[in-house]
């Protein structure tokens, strides 16, 4: 039988790019929506934590991670109607998409490295500091609330030890009465921390600088091994769509 006028017949070759590259934009929009969703969930549900340091760059990968989520995800969008529709010219557009948001993912990877690298210093120079001075003073409240989650959630009193609080503007003040922050207190009650006896307060070897360190460290081997995962499925994706691009050139159909 023969062809009827205007339809395109392709190779098996073609027809197996096209269905490989349609595969690879379902995960890759599905890739997407995880990108953005661990970007958003870096900021929303740890974003205390974020205030408790001076540099921006930690904040910085998350925000470039919900980005890079949104571009991929109407890139993918794009990239399924080029392919189901064979229009070169898409695929072209499609192609830079990737590439710019390749370039996303390793000025994340980079920032997020240089983060890794500045982290311990930065916290033993920042945190003890930041602690005594802003803690429970006015217009520091979000400095106030990071502290007393933190000393609650990783279970640490003081930067490097309880005995920080000591020096502590709110602690010398004439109206406080406790030794420590109620939230040093293994069970947080109103006054609580009069008393900073190892039975009543948390006293954990290297403070909460250990632990604070610990938990960005674990943060940002998440936000690389996403951005190593996306990067990977991209170099596939880049390399599919130069395959189909060129056999659509050269296919006379």
């Amino acid at each position: 039988m023969g062809n009827t006028p205007g339809e395109k017949t392709h190779t098996c070759g073609i027809i197996c790019l096209k269905y490989l590259l349609f595969l690879f934009n379902v995960l890759f929009w599905l890739a997407g929506g995880a990108v953005l969703a661990v970007g958003v969930w870096t900021l929303v549900e740890k974003s205390d934590y974020i205030s408790l340091l001076s540099s921006s760059l930690y904040s910085a990968s998350a925000y470039i991670l919900i980005a890079a989520g949104l571009i991929v995800i109407v890139t993918g969008i794009i990239g399924c109607c080029a392919t189901l529709k064979e229009m070169k010219s898409l695929l072209i557009v499609y192609l830079v998409l990737l590439l710019f948001v390749f370039l996303l993912e390793i000025i994340a990877g980079v920032l997020a490295y240089v983060t890794y690298q500045e982290l311990d210093g930065e916290l033993s120079q920042n945190l003890k500091v930041t602690m005594q001075q802003k803690y429970k003073q006015q217009g520091e409240e979000s400095i106030t609330q990071a502290v007393d989650r933190m000393q609650q959630e990783f279970k640490c009193c003081g930067s490097h030890n309880y005995s920080d609080w000591s020096d502590s503007v709110w602690i010398q003040s004439k109206d406080n009465l406790r030794s420590v922050p109620d939230s040093c207190c293994k069970t947080p009650s109103d006054l609580c921390g009069r008393r900073d006896h190892p039975s009543n307060i948390y006293k954990v070897e290297g403070g909460c600088i250990m632990k604070l360190e610990e938990f960005i460290l674990s943060q940002l081997y998440i936000l690389g091994a996403v951005g190593i995962g996306i990067a990977f499925l991209q170099l596939v994706g880049m390399m599919f769509t130069c395959c189909l691009y060129q056999s659509l050139q050269e296919d006379p159909n």
